[in-house]
């Protein structure tokens, strides 16, 4: 294994770095995580259909189909009474604590946010400028893609290929940009669902360059038995991962996310607006999100559940002769629908079932949220209406 020997200053993406144009797009991205739809075009992709019904069944934005685990519930319920203090009972510490202890993690590694999404958007131009530039699978999760046209940073997109089973290929990566700022993992991936192997994240972050950050996005971790990134976190400083409670947790719309890394690199994430962006988060959602840490057995049921219905689509798919990217171990199936995707997009939604998006890579696959066993019984009665019986 190799490493470069000819690191950059940490300091190599600072304000300076960056034109008075890009520095000004910069201060439009900070503080954005809550509406940065108004700037990065993909956050708009799960725009409902024109005509879509409130009875629908949405299968597009890859939320768990029911709400928070009862008693997290119920905890974010309690909490609204102690509305009234910004942190009541310590309870943004607290909710630290309860995180560093289950995940085996020193307390100064991690830090809490308004959703996953405001640290993935910084991310960017903390790690990357206009000489150091950003790389990714393809197709992934998009908003680092916006964020990088918007600064104008440089971006490289791997394709993934079927000899690489639809999985991050961490060599192809490297080749691609060998002096990026920037390698962005989503493990699971989104919107295939395909694992990273750890070790394909070992061996990035032994040979990319000293200086360059690897960021393993785990916002499906929880669907998915592979190992977690976390594991290699010790004391580098050139790893960063983030978690989400939107997904398994059924917590989308209370916005609770996590980073995890050295103090140095959530330093770095913030030069540009202090702390502000974390010290202060909704008092009910940490509240219910540190109950869900404490219920394994339930998010083992939800995994557990979740699987079993995604196996029985992917069974129905297979007797129909529909193709789909397989190994998922997420909530969602990337489909081979073998046809432009906007036409079957309608013909579900006449249905009334509401279908994800596709990527451009991919013009005729478009992603499935799985829902519940009897929300996927009519996707799956729809199937044989559009396809026929």
């Amino acid at each position: 294994m190799t490493e470069s020997t000819t690191p950059r200053s940490e300091e190599s993406t600072r304000p300076q770095d960056y034109s008075r144009r890009q520095f000004a797009r910069l201060a439009g991205l900070l503080g954005a995580g809550a509406s940065f739809s108004r700037i990065v075009p993909s956050a708009r992709a799960n725009t409902p259909v024109t005509g879509q019904k409130t009875s629908s069944i949405f299968l597009d934005k890859n939320e768990y189909w029911t709400g928070p685990l009862p008693q997290a519930a119920q905890a974010a319920q309690r909490e609204i009474l102690s509305g009234n203090r910004y942190d009541p009972d310590n309870l943004h510490d607290d909710f630290l604590r309860t995180v560093a202890s289950v995940e085996h993690v020193p307390l100064d590694r991690v830090l809490v946010w308004q959703g996953s999404t405001d640290p993935l958007i910084r991310s960017v131009p903390a790690f990357c400028s206009p000489e150091r530039g950003l790389v990714t699978c393809d197709p992934t999760f998009e908003v680092v893609w916006e964020v990088a046209k918007y600064l104008g940073i440089p971006l490289q997109r791997v394709p993934l290929t079927a000899a690489d089973r639809y999985a991050t290929n961490a060599r192809a990566l490297l080749a691609a940009n060998p002096k990026a700022g920037l390698y962005y993992l989503c493990a699971p991936n989104n919107p295939t669902g395909t694992p990273t192997a750890l070790d394909e994240v070992r061996w990035l972050l032994d040979n990319k360059p000293s200086d360059a950050v690897v960021l393993v996005d785990e916002a499906y971790i929880h669907f998915s038995n592979s190992p977690s990134a976390l594991s290699l976190l010790g004391e580098r400083k050139d790893l960063l991962v983030l978690r989400t409670f939107s997904k398994l947790f059924g917590m989308a719309g209370l916005r609770v996310g996590l980073s995890f890394a050295h103090p140095d690199l959530h330093q770095r994430m913030m030069r540009y607006d202090g702390e502000a962006a974390t010290g202060y988060t909704n008092v009910s959602a940490l509240a219910g999100a540190k109950v869900s840490l404490l219920l394994p057995d339930q998010v083992r049921k939800r995994r557990e559940g979740m699987t079993a219905v995604r196996n029985s689509v992917e069974q129905h798919l297979i007797k129909r002769g529909i193709k789909f990217i397989p190994g998922s171990q997420a909530n969602m199936i990337m489909v081979d629908w073998g046809r432009p995707v906007a036409e079957v997009t309608k013909a579900f939604e006449q249905g009334g079932i509401i279908i994800g998006r596709s990527w451009t890579i991919w013009p005729n696959m478009s992603r499935v949220t799985i829902g519940s066993a009897e929300e996927m019984q009519r996707f799956n009665q729809q199937v044989d209406r559009i396809f026929g019986t």
